[in-house]
Protein backbone atom coordinates (compact mmCIF):
# COMPACT_ATOMS: atom_id res chain seq x y z
CA UNK A 1 0.00 0.00 0.00
CA UNK A 2 1.29 3.55 -0.60
CA UNK A 3 1.32 6.33 1.68
CA UNK A 4 -2.40 7.56 0.90
CA UNK A 5 -4.84 7.30 3.76
CA UNK A 6 -7.80 9.94 4.64
CA UNK A 7 -7.77 12.59 7.03
CA UNK A 8 -9.69 12.07 10.16
CA UNK A 9 -9.79 15.32 12.76
CA UNK A 10 -9.20 14.36 16.02
CA UNK A 11 -11.34 15.96 18.55
CA UNK A 12 -8.36 17.92 20.29
CA UNK A 13 -6.77 19.22 17.36
CA UNK A 14 -9.77 21.39 16.28
CA UNK A 15 -9.46 24.92 16.34
CA UNK A 16 -12.36 26.52 16.61
CA UNK A 17 -13.16 30.17 15.49
CA UNK A 18 -15.97 32.56 15.98
CA UNK A 19 -17.93 34.54 13.23
CA UNK A 20 -20.62 37.42 13.88
CA UNK A 21 -23.42 37.02 11.07
CA UNK A 22 -25.57 40.16 10.59
CA UNK A 23 -29.60 39.01 9.57
CA UNK A 24 -30.39 42.23 8.76
CA UNK A 25 -32.59 42.00 5.33
CA UNK A 26 -31.50 38.49 5.15
CA UNK A 27 -33.64 35.75 3.49
CA UNK A 28 -34.44 33.64 6.82
CA UNK A 29 -33.72 29.81 5.07
CA UNK A 30 -30.42 31.19 2.83
CA UNK A 31 -29.08 32.34 6.18
CA UNK A 32 -29.97 29.23 8.30
CA UNK A 33 -28.20 27.01 5.72
CA UNK A 34 -25.46 28.77 5.23
CA UNK A 35 -24.94 29.05 9.32
CA UNK A 36 -25.94 24.87 9.49
CA UNK A 37 -22.38 24.35 7.48
CA UNK A 38 -20.34 26.86 9.67
CA UNK A 39 -21.42 25.15 12.14
CA UNK A 40 -21.06 21.83 11.15
CA UNK A 41 -17.40 22.63 10.04
CA UNK A 42 -18.24 21.91 6.18
CA UNK A 43 -16.67 25.12 5.16
CA UNK A 44 -13.56 23.98 6.32
CA UNK A 45 -10.58 21.66 4.58
CA UNK A 46 -10.48 19.06 8.00
CA UNK A 47 -14.43 18.45 8.09
CA UNK A 48 -14.77 15.06 9.41
CA UNK A 49 -18.84 13.67 9.47
CA UNK A 50 -18.08 11.97 13.46
CA UNK A 51 -15.87 14.48 14.69
CA UNK A 52 -17.68 18.19 15.27
CA UNK A 53 -15.23 20.59 13.04
CA UNK A 54 -17.52 23.36 13.41
CA UNK A 55 -17.50 27.11 14.74
CA UNK A 56 -19.19 29.02 16.87
CA UNK A 57 -21.71 31.61 15.01
CA UNK A 58 -23.27 34.23 16.51
CA UNK A 59 -26.58 36.10 14.67
CA UNK A 60 -27.44 39.43 15.35
CA UNK A 61 -30.37 41.65 14.58
CA UNK A 62 -32.57 38.44 14.14
CA UNK A 63 -35.64 40.84 14.15
CA UNK A 64 -34.56 42.48 10.43
CA UNK A 65 -34.51 39.04 8.67
CA UNK A 66 -36.66 38.67 5.53
CA UNK A 67 -39.70 36.11 5.06
CA UNK A 68 -39.62 35.85 1.17
CA UNK A 69 -43.28 34.95 -0.02
CA UNK A 70 -46.04 34.40 1.72
CA UNK A 71 -44.21 32.04 4.35
CA UNK A 72 -45.26 34.95 6.94
CA UNK A 73 -48.80 33.61 6.91
CA UNK A 74 -48.05 30.18 5.64
CA UNK A 75 -45.55 28.73 7.68
CA UNK A 76 -46.25 27.37 10.81
CA UNK A 77 -44.21 26.81 14.18
CA UNK A 78 -45.87 23.73 15.52
CA UNK A 79 -45.52 22.85 19.43
CA UNK A 80 -47.34 20.24 20.80
CA UNK A 81 -47.63 19.25 24.22
CA UNK A 82 -48.17 15.67 24.38
CA UNK A 83 -52.28 15.65 25.02
CA UNK A 84 -54.83 15.30 22.40
CA UNK A 85 -56.12 18.79 21.02
CA UNK A 86 -52.65 19.87 22.22
CA UNK A 87 -50.96 20.88 19.09
CA UNK A 88 -50.42 24.74 18.86
CA UNK A 89 -49.27 25.93 15.09
CA UNK A 90 -47.93 29.94 15.10
CA UNK A 91 -47.42 31.35 11.70
CA UNK A 92 -44.13 32.27 10.72
CA UNK A 93 -44.73 36.05 11.06
CA UNK A 94 -46.41 36.36 14.02
CA UNK A 95 -43.38 34.23 16.03
CA UNK A 96 -40.90 36.89 14.49
CA UNK A 97 -42.67 39.79 16.11
CA UNK A 98 -43.05 37.76 19.20
CA UNK A 99 -39.24 36.28 19.80
CA UNK A 100 -37.09 36.50 16.47
CA UNK A 101 -34.01 34.56 18.46
CA UNK A 102 -36.16 31.85 18.92
CA UNK A 103 -37.23 31.19 15.45
CA UNK A 104 -33.45 32.03 13.56
CA UNK A 105 -32.34 29.20 16.65
CA UNK A 106 -35.76 26.84 15.49
CA UNK A 107 -35.10 27.39 11.49
CA UNK A 108 -31.34 26.75 11.89
CA UNK A 109 -31.65 23.73 14.34
CA UNK A 110 -34.19 22.18 11.27
CA UNK A 111 -31.32 22.24 8.87
CA UNK A 112 -28.63 20.56 11.15
CA UNK A 113 -28.70 16.31 11.50
CA UNK A 114 -30.32 14.80 13.96
CA UNK A 115 -27.60 13.20 16.01
CA UNK A 116 -25.36 12.84 19.05
CA UNK A 117 -23.44 15.97 17.83
CA UNK A 118 -25.01 18.53 18.99
CA UNK A 119 -23.80 21.18 17.02
CA UNK A 120 -27.31 23.78 17.60
CA UNK A 121 -24.79 24.67 21.38
CA UNK A 122 -22.53 26.49 19.18
CA UNK A 123 -25.02 28.76 17.96
CA UNK A 124 -25.74 32.14 19.86
CA UNK A 125 -28.53 34.28 18.39
CA UNK A 126 -29.52 37.60 19.32
CA UNK A 127 -32.45 40.16 18.25
CA UNK A 128 -30.31 43.72 18.40
CA UNK A 129 -26.86 44.54 16.95
CA UNK A 130 -25.29 43.90 20.54
CA UNK A 131 -24.00 40.45 21.54
CA UNK A 132 -21.68 39.64 25.09
CA UNK A 133 -18.99 37.69 23.43
CA UNK A 134 -16.23 40.52 22.29
CA UNK A 135 -13.66 38.18 24.58
CA UNK A 136 -13.65 35.72 22.26
CA UNK A 137 -12.69 38.36 19.39
CA UNK A 138 -15.23 37.44 16.52
CA UNK A 139 -14.64 37.99 12.73
CA UNK A 140 -17.27 39.33 10.80
CA UNK A 141 -18.26 37.30 7.91
CA UNK A 142 -20.84 38.15 4.82
CA UNK A 143 -23.81 35.60 3.91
Amino acid sequence: MSGNTTFMAKKNNIERKWYVVDATDKPLGRLASQVAKILQGKHKPVYTPHVDTGDFVIVLNADKVKLTGRKAQQSMVYRYSGYKGGLKAIPFGEYLAKSPDRLVEKVVKGMLPKNRLVFHRKLKVYAGPNHPHTAQKPEKIEI
